[in-house]
């Protein structure tokens, strides 16, 4: 199978694409330019090691204006390129038009423009915003967005629908919960957390330690997405991709305590503009469609993360 991913060298990508390249039968064709959200060294290296399989062919560009599509031809794609981050988005909206929303369009209208009919997106959790009732459900309205990042997604999901409807091309939306482990994203709480608390750093705590989110081991939305390569799920549908055991940020910095077996410097900060008190994913609809069963515990994963971490020297120990 000729698999396309945006954004293959990033977190969730690496880690996608690694799973992928161990069936030769697949030819994986990843796109990423590298965007400097974070430090791009982490995603070279990613890159590296994604190039040791004969069967990943790699396009250094940018998203839109690509001709991949066109040239590859791909049987499904995994669109994972995406600019993330709640707060950077209240600051700069159009980025996020840019590179999400008009990046998005670009690849359905070359899907429909070279007959592409398969396409896989990330969305995110973040488009509940405040909503109270909870578990989150895909059947919940999503009216309450709290950033333009959140819009930029909502907005993804509104252009996956049409072209799903009205021009044939089967899309998924996978709204995402808190995705954490190995090459894990370094400007998101799980890694940040974990890396200050061992390096006897200070963290920063927004709020008084009630907000809860749910946390998603990297490898548990991996069989999520690879369930959809193999034929799984209903196209035009969202799902949620999430562990449905959420924790408080007090009890996570306890496990992160735990973990590391170092004593957190916290200190303590308003709730910050944009952030949301609670995710809490219902993911019944996916056990249904995509047979998702995710199966590694916040300390099981944490442990993994942990680990990885030392050993490709992410801290200073």
């Amino acid at each position: 199978m000729k698999i396309l991913i945006t954004g293959s060298c990033g977190f969730i990508g690496t880690n996608l694409c690694l799973q992928l390249l161990n069936n030769t039968n697949n030819i994986i064709y990843g796109i990423d330019n590298y965007t400097d959200n974070y430090n791009i060294i982490f995603k070279k290296e990613n890159n590296e090691e994604l190039k040791k399989y004969k069967n990943y062919h790699f396009y250094n560009e940018d998203i839109l204006g690509t001709k991949v599509i066109e040239n590859v031809k791909p049987d499904i794609i995994i669109h994972l390129a995406s600019i993330p981050g709640v707060r950077k988005s209240l600051q700069d909206p159009l980025y996020y038009i840019e590179n999400n929303i008009s990046a998005f369009v670009y690849l359905l209208e070359e899907c429909k423009k070279y007959n592409i009919n398969k396409i896989v997106y990330a969305s995110s959790s973040s488009v509940y915003g405040t909503n109270n009732v909870v578990p989150f459900s895909e059947s919940h309205e999503i009216n309450n967005l709290r950033s333009s990042y959140a819009c930029s997604k909502k907005c993804m999901e509104v252009y996956g629908k049409y072209y799903n409807d009205v021009f044939g091309i089967k899309t998924i939306g996978l709204r995402f919960f808190t995705v954490y482990g190995e090459r894990g994203r370094p400007d998101m709480a799980p890694y940040m957390f974990v890396k200050n608390i061992a390096e006897n750093k200070e963290i920063k705590q927004f709020g008084n330690g009630s907000s809860y989110r749910d946390y998603t081991y990297v490898k548990d939305i991996i069989s999520g997405i690879t369930s959809i390569i193999d034929g799984n799920g209903k196209w035009g549908e969202i799902y949620n991709l999430g562990n449905g055991n959420p924790i408080s940020l007090t009890d996570f910095i306890r496990l992160c305590e735990k973990i590391t077996k170092e004593k957190a410097i916290i200190r303590v900060l308003e709730n910050q503009t944009g952030d949301v008190p609670k995710t809490f994913s219902d993911i019944r609809k996916a056990k249904n469609d995509l047979d998702y069963k995710p199966t590694t515990t916040l300390e099981e994963g944490l442990k993994k993360m942990f680990e990885w971490m030392k050993n490709n020297n992410r801290i200073n120990t």
